[in-house]
């Protein structure tokens, strides 16, 4: 049996702003990838994914006006998962992502956010034994987004729920 899981994901977010001085509604996105694993045993395992990622909200009011944040990451959650026999699981870990692109307002030469962001990752899912599977994970950001501090703007941060489907070989 070998220790190695290789696996490709493909899902939705729904990503927001936390601590944020502004109002701000929820913006849809997508997350896509590549899974790696290391199995401890059956049932306890260390996952590292390679996603890209489309984070960020909707501000509705404040002083950025009303427009779509969109923030494109390269993210890199690692995971410890246990694993049930019968297929379903808990994960939680921490994940960075690496900011590709960030588009506000239709402006994509600005430097608004920074250039990495850290946070916590926690979910849950189900993996039948033909290897294809189901994910719902929440991100919660720690690190500020905004590349500039501003006191009008609050140290917002990113979250974000996820729902993924997976295929493990």
């Amino acid at each position: 049996m070998s220790k190695l899981e290789f696996g490709i994901k493909a899902g939705g977010n729904y990503s927001n702003f936390t601590s944020a001085n502004f109002t701000t509604d929820p913006l849809p996105g997508f997350n896509a990838g590549f899974i790696v694993a290391y199995k401890f045993t059956d049932n306890f395992l260390v996952q590292e994914e390679f996603l890209y990622s489309l984070q960020g909200a909707k501000v509705k009011s404040g002083e950025l006006g009303m427009q779509d944040i969109k923030l494109s990451y390269a993210s890199v959650p690692i995971l410890f998962k246990y694993r049930t026999n019968s297929g379903f699981y808990l994960a939680a870990g921490g994940q960075a992502g690496f900011k590709i692109k960030e588009n506000v307002g239709g402006k994509t030469d600005l430097k608004f956010a920074k250039k990495v962001d850290f946070g916590a990752v926690g979910g849950i899912g189900y993996q039948s034994k033909i290897g294809l599977g189901i994910d719902a994970r929440y991100y919660y950001g720690v690190q500020k987004v905004s590349e500039t501090p501003s006191a009008s703007l609050g140290d917002f941060k990113n979250n974000s729920i996820q729902a993924s489907i997976f295929y493990i070989f």
